[in-house]
């Protein structure tokens, strides 16, 4: 039987375990997690936050990463404005991307989710009202969940995605991790 581990991925945290990039090391999953052989199963980007599954077995990372088997991944989005019904089922249809059509997609809106302090907090524009969306996709395209919301005319403020399969992030805060 294959481990499984679950952890909160923090905002401005690498999805992997080194940074081969030349210049200001940025922080990596070896600042949070010690647990050899563990290994990502997929990726959230630097500055997304919340749930990666990390698992020791190759079989059930490809099953976990991999968008042919279609696994559901929820998502928190904050984004700019107040999507209304048009720009909802826009999401539900899917939404033509540079990379064609996105899968249809669960999308709703939602109160002010309790979450976390960000750190760094999201920029606040007076002017400018900014709502919350829960969205569920079954593909992984890179910044998808980002590019639907601008596609749509609401760009993504802050993004923490919730759950992966029957995984959530529940009782975890940024930075913890434990087995599943």
């Amino acid at each position: 039987m294959s481990g499984i581990i679950l952890f909160n991925k923090p905002y401005g945290v690498l999805s992997q375990f080194t940074d081969e990039r030349q210049g200001t090391p940025r922080p990596t999953l070896a600042a949070y997690i010690d647990a050899p052989g563990f290994y990502p199963a997929g990726r959230l980007d630097f500055d997304s936050e919340g749930l990666m599954i990390l698992t020791d077995d190759g079989r059930t990372q490809a099953r976990i990463a991999d968008p042919r088997f279609k696994l559901a991944k929820t998502y928190l989005a904050q984004v700019e404005g107040e999507p209304g019904d048009e720009a909802l089922e826009a999401l539900r249809r899917g939404v033509r991307l540079k990379d064609g059509m996105t899968r249809p997609a669960q999308s709703e809106l939602i109160d002010d989710p309790a979450l976390w302090p960000r750190d760094p907090p999201i920029r606040v524009r007076k002017t400018v009202p900014d709502s919350w969306l829960r969205l569920t996709i079954t593909e992984g395209r890179n910044r998808q969940v980002r590019r639907m919301t601008a596609a749509v005319g609401h760009p993504t403020l802050r993004l923490v995605r919730w759950s992966v399969g029957e995984w959530t992030l529940d009782g975890l805060m940024p930075g913890e991790w434990r087995r599943a």
